[in-house]
């Protein structure tokens, strides 16, 4: 059930082809996250029946399990009986629902910080869109390790991205501050972990509130 978080909270909302008020859509995420890695598959075809567009949010995952008290699925369905067999089942029913490919990367978990400050810097940088596909790519799709700095710098020149600059950035302050910001905000928003989904000031959590964020869009544009 979604929650409703920041009732009173305004948000200015963009308009549609012909006139209609959109929705804010957002996708909070991280590399990290095989499920919001399977969610980012998914979003175009939402997009595409909605006309809505989802803006991306990059946050530090390790940041907000600290700031919540949580752990990821890993370590909670740990000596739980039947838990982490039905996740993955779960997981294989969704991957065959939508159609997708899927192959779990053999160094998980990886520490995403520096790809996640690399999101943050390719914002500045105009190439947001295609870094973000192409580092889901190499967590997911043909999965390298992505924590170690010589492979990331590595996989940035392969991607055509200007290695040098997005290095140079990832350590400058400002986009590390960006990144602890985006994560602090999420976290005061209701977000525990990711995919986390926001439908104007409507929270959802999980690639199977998909089809709530799908419905709930409809549903604003249509008031």
């Amino acid at each position: 059930m979604a929650i409703m978080l920041h009732a009173k909270q305004q948000r200015s909302r963009p308009f549609g082809e012909n006139g209609e008020a959109m929705p804010n859509v957002e996708f909070h995420f991280d590399f990290g996250s095989p499920n919001a890695y399977l969610s980012h598959l998914v979003i175009p075809q939402i997009e595409k029946r909605t006309g809505v567009k989802f803006a991306y949010v990059p946050v530090l995952l390790g940041g907000v399990f600290k700031a919540t008290n949580n752990r990821s699925p890993a370590e909670s369905n740990a000596g739980i009986r039947n838990k982490g067999e039905y996740g993955k089942l779960e997981m294989q029913r969704f991957i065959k629902k939508h159609g997708l490919t899927f192959t779990f990367n053999p160094n998980f978990p990886v520490n995403t910080l520096m790809m996640m400050r690399g999101a943050v810097a390719a914002e500045q940088l105009g190439i947001f869109a295609a870094y973000v596909d192409q580092m889901y790519r190499f967590m997911w799709s043909e999965p390298r390790k992505m924590d170690d700095p010589a492979i990331v710098t590595a996989t940035w020149k392969e991607c055509g991205f200007d290695a040098g600059k997005l290095s140079a950035l990832i350590q400058d302050q400002a986009v590390k501050d960006k990144l602890v910001a985006n994560t602090q905000k999420s976290v005061e928003r209701g977000c525990f972990g990711s995919p986390t989904f926001f439908v104007g000031d409507e929270i959802f959590f999980g690639k199977d509130r998909l089809r709530d964020v799908e419905e709930m869009i409809v549903e604003a544009k249509a008031t």
